[in-house]
Order: structure tokens, then C-alpha cells, then sequence
């Protein structure tokens, strides 16, 4: 049945519920939207990382990094750093935008060919002679216009920010003043007719009807998983961490510590996060409570910090459970969840909002045609599954590469099998990201175009050309093959350019003060 959608009803504020609401009120100004926020309950992020992708949003929102920044305690961010995960002292970097291969030989391979020959050249040392942005991450420095090639600032970079405040800001700035209703109560009741949602109650006593309502009510999914009792499924099989303490920092040395990356850090029974914002740091214990108990892992982060020179008597650390996984179909009927509601990863490669802008993007396309079929349902379902369990697949890699054995918790994780048929991924053998970019391809000696796999995969010791192959060639470094040692110079030449052309940029603090908290 074909059904007109002329208003719609968001049950839930936070970070999801407005950017949800900006993204429709923005891309479809023709529909009614209402977002109901309840008083009571409290938003989850204690500060938020994103990624590249997120530039792609807000040019469709039409937000301009002046407007909200200050607003937020935001900051710019260029990559994501990982330590510990292959093995420990072991770094690598996943920065934003395209691999520069203009000049190279051998393609994507010419750093793979050198790290086989040169087999003492950090993982890390790939960004440093693929991405000139990591000139800056290196140097902790920011520029808007940077001498410096296949770099763009405006589509490259991504933020740190307070994910409560950028909820208050989109809802004051870009939702509020273009039309969207804002109801401050509860939900104390829904009335339901054969999966759908007739009618919401709230605390007001007021009734609320909708064409469409959205859940972004966080993982009490109210109207999908409690209203329609649609069926959740948990990814625990390949991404069995469920819980985070979770905590905000001061500075120490601000200069120094406000970096633009995020940095995630593998411990033994997890792994810890540091998002620096403009004011302080968030920071957070990512574990499974089947591994650890919650009080023994608070005492591990605590301890953490206390390595780092904090004095944690008066912090608050807030306990967070997640539920990893996704309810079977994220549409049903007049229903869709979008943000925790909906799905959810745990927050190793900055995902929390990916899905909410791409769920949200996915939806507006299927809503500017002014109508609702079942068509639109099942490629809406089908496209942010299959954008959902890409993801999902990226982030157990970065526990299925690694080659730590030292203790239980990661004895287990390098022993899960990322093909077992469980009911995480039933497409394994099929046309899913493993299979197609990683296993047939790498052993044709072809690199994914993805660059998250490309940075995932030589950060942790795992290559399409390794020395084995190269074996078969008459490649030998001892030679001085002519085409080898060029390839090689090539990159390390331009990674020296790289680092002169942005040595006098300002630092990210001094950048950021003088653009944006100046004043």
C-alpha cells in the first residue's frame, strides 16, 4: 500500500534525534517534523569522535565550522591512532582522504614492496609516505590551506566535539528556527494495531499521531524493540565487548595533549580511548563484562590514568552498557530507528554517528519521492544493513589481525573465527567485505579500494605483497634493482617534503584559539 508521508514524529533528542531532524527538515522542508525529548533522560556521549564523512552531512545541513565549533568545544581531527593492536609497541594511523599514488610504480604496492625489503620500516611508516596530511598529525599542526598535495582541509578532516552540546546546537540553530516542533515530556505509552503505530502518549496527556515516527531513543528502543518488538540481533560472535567506563579529563600540558587524532590504545582487557576536545579530554574503558568485572576494569582505568599523571579523586566515571548489534529490519511499517535504537558498533573506528547521518541521508531518499511503497522499506532495510555490517566487518578486524597473546582477552579475540556462520553475517562466503577486498583480492596481490582497509591492513602486519611474493621475482634489494630503489626514494623523498612544507603551521591549540576561542 502506497502511503503519503506529510508529518513525522521523532521520539527521542540527543545527538541522533536532531541530526535526524536536520537532515529531514534540511533535504524534504515540504514534511512536518516533530521531535518529542524526554526531561529525564540523559544522552550517553561523554564526547564524540567522528570521521571524514560527516563533512559530507553538514554541507548538506549547510553548517559551517564557524557556526558551531565554539558552540560544541570542538576541535579538528585528521586521523584515528592506534597502539597495541597487532602486537605491543606496535602503531599505525588511519588518516582521512586519498592515498596519494600519483608518482608511484607499483601503485598501492610500491610502500608494501618496501616495507618486504626493508622489513625494519615502521607500520606506521605507510601514511607517513601515502597521506602528506600525516605531515601535520606528526606535527600536531592544522592549516587550513596547506602546501601540500591531494589534501583538502574542507572534505579531509573531521571533529572532536561534545556530542550533548551538538545536539543543543542543531536543535537552537538549524531545527528549531526551520519548522520543527519541539516537545519537552515522556512517552508513557504507545497504541499499537497490527505493527503499527497508531498513537504515542505522553506525560502531558497529550496524543500524538504520525505518517512516520523515528526511535532514536537510545538502546531502550521504545517504539521498534519494545512497541513493535522487532527482533534484535547481537554481534557479540566477532564484537563481544558490551560495556565502557567513561570519563572527562583536564589538561595537563594542552598544547601538547590537544592533538588532532583520535587515540585508541589496546590494553588487556580492552582497550582506551582519548577524544581531546577544546576543554578537556573524554577518555573511556571499552571491555566485556564476560572477560572482566566492571569494578576490576574501573580499577584497570584508573590505574591507567594514574600513568598519565591524572589525580582522579574527583572524577565521575559513568558506567555504560552497550548493546552491539542491530534489530533484524531497521523500517517497519510506519516505524524506523535510527542512532542506538536502531544499531550499534562499539566505537573503535568513531562509527556512533556514521550510521545516524547515513540511516538518516538513506531515509530522505526514499522520502523525497513523496510517497512510502514497500519498496522503499526494503531498500532502505538493505542498504543500511549492508552499510551497518560493512562496518561491523571493519571493526573485528582490528581484533582478527592482531597477533597479541598475552593475555585471555586477547587469546580469545585473535581465536575468533570472522567465518563462522553465526547470526552476525550470514553473506560471509558471499559478497561481503572479507571476502571480496580482502581475501580474493589480496591473494591476487591487489589492494581494496577502501583506504580504512588499506591503513587496517599494513598497520597490522598484513599484506597483498610480502616478501613471499616478491620471491618469485627478481626483486633483490642487494641488487640495486633499478625500479625497486626508485620506488623506494620516491617515497621517502616526498615524505621529507611533506614534513618541510608544513613545519612552520600553526599547532592545532594556537590554530584553534586564534580562529575560534579567541574571542
Amino acid at each position: 500500500m502506497i502511503r503519503k508521508i506529510k508529518n513525522i514524529t521523532i521520539v527521542g533528542g540527543g545527538s541522533a534525534g536532531w541530526m535526524t531532524a536536520s537532515t529531514i527538515i534540511k533535504l524534504i522542508p515540504n514534511i512536518s517534523v516533530t521531535v518529542i525529548e524526554s526531561p529525564n533522560v540523559p544522552t550517553v556521549g561523554v564526547g564524540e569522535s567522528t570521521v571524514g564523512g560527516i563533512r559530507r552531512w553538514m554541507r548538506m545541513i549547510g553548517i559551517e565550522d564557524k557556526d558551531f565549533i565554539k558552540a560544541t568545544d570542538a576541535s579538528y581531527k585528521l586521523a584515528i591512532k592506534f597502539n597495541d593492536f597487532y602486537q605491543k609497541g606496535n602503531t599505525w594511523y588511519y588518516p582521512f582522504g586519498e592515498p596519494y599514488i600519483e608518482k608511484n610504480i607499483f601503485g598501492k604496492n610500491d610502500w608494501f614492496v618496501k616495507k618486504s625489503l626493508k622489513n625494519s620500516t615502521p607500520e606506521y611508516d605507510m601514511t607517513d609516505c601515502y597521506y602528506p596530511q600525516m605531515a601535520l598529525v606528526n606535527q600536531n599542526k592544522i592549516s587550513f590551506n596547506p602546501d601540500i598535495p591531494n589534501f583538502s582541509f574542507f572534505n579531509d578532516s573531521a571533529f572532536h566535539f561534545d556530542a550533548a552540546k551538538f545536539g543543543i546546537y542543531l536543535r537552537d540553530f538549524i531545527c528549531v528556527p526551520n519548522g520543527v516542533h519541539h516537545i519537552v515530556a515522556d512517552v508513557v505509552d504507545t497504541e499499537v494495531n497490527d505493527r503499527y503505530i497508531n498513537n504515542v502518549k505522553l506525560s502531558t496527556g497529550d496524543v500524538y499521531t504520525a505518517d512516520l515516527f523515528i526511535d532514536c531513543t537510545g538502546f531502550n528502543s521504545l517504539l521498534l524493540g519494545q512497541a513493535l518488538e522487532e527482533p534484535f540481533i547481537s554481534y557479540e560472535d566477532i564484537l563481544p565487548n558490551n560495556r565502557a567506563w567513561a570519563t572527562k579529563i583536564p589538561y595537563i600540558d594542552k598544547h601538547k595533549e590537544l592533538n588532532c587524532y583520535t587515540e585508541c590504545t589496546a590494553v588487556d582487557n580492552g582497550w582506551i580511548w582519548n577524544i581531546p576536545l577544546w576543554s578537556c579530554v573524554g577518555t573511556g574503558y571499552v571491555y566485556s563484562d564476560t572477560n572482566i568485572a566492571p569494578d576490576i576494569a574501573l580499577a584497570d582505568f584508573k590505574e591507567f590514568l594514574r600513568n598519565k599523571g591524572q589525580i582522579i579523586e574527583n572524577f565521575e566515571f559513568k558506567d555504560i552498557k552497550m548493546q552491539v548489534g542491530r534489530h533484524e529490519n531497521l523500517w517497519v511499517n510506519n516505524v524506523v530507528a535510527i542512532g542506538l535504537s536502531a544499531a550499534f558498533i562499539e566505537p573503535l573506528e568513531s562509527t556512533g554517528l556514521v550510521t545516524v547521518y547515513e540511516f538518516a541521508i538513506n531515509l530522505c531518499r526514499a522520502l523525497r519521492r513523496g510517497a512510502i511503497s514497500r519498496w522503499d522499506i526494503d531498500e532502505y532495510n538493505a542498504t543500511s544493513i549492508d552499510q551497518f555490517d560493512n562496518l561491523a566487518q571493519f571493526v573485528a578486524m582490528h581484533y582478527a589481525f592482531s597477533h597479541r597473546n598475552d593475555t585471555l582477552y586477547w587469546q580469545t579475540a585473535t581465536d575468533r573465527s570472522l567465518y563462522s556462520k553465526t547470526k552476525s553475517f550470514t553473506k560471509l562466503n558471499n559478497q561481503n567485505l572479507i571476502h571480496n577486498s580482502i581475501f580474493s583480492k589480496f591473494h591476487h596481490n591487489e589492494l581494496p579500494l577502501d583506504n580504512g582497509m588499506l591503513c587496517l591492513a599494513a598497520g597490522m602486519n598484513w599484506y597483498p605483497t610480502d616478501n613471499v611474493i616478491l620471491s618469485g621475482f627478481d626483486y633483490n634489494i642487494e641488487d640495486n634493482h633499478v625500479w625497486i630503489q626508485t620506488a623506494i626514494n620516491n617515497l621517502d623523498q616526498r615524505k621529507k617534503s611533506w614534513n618541510e612544507s608544513v613545519k612552520n603551521e600553526q599547532l592545532l591549540h594556537d590554530f584553534l584559539y586564534n580562529n575560534f576561542y579567541k574571542s
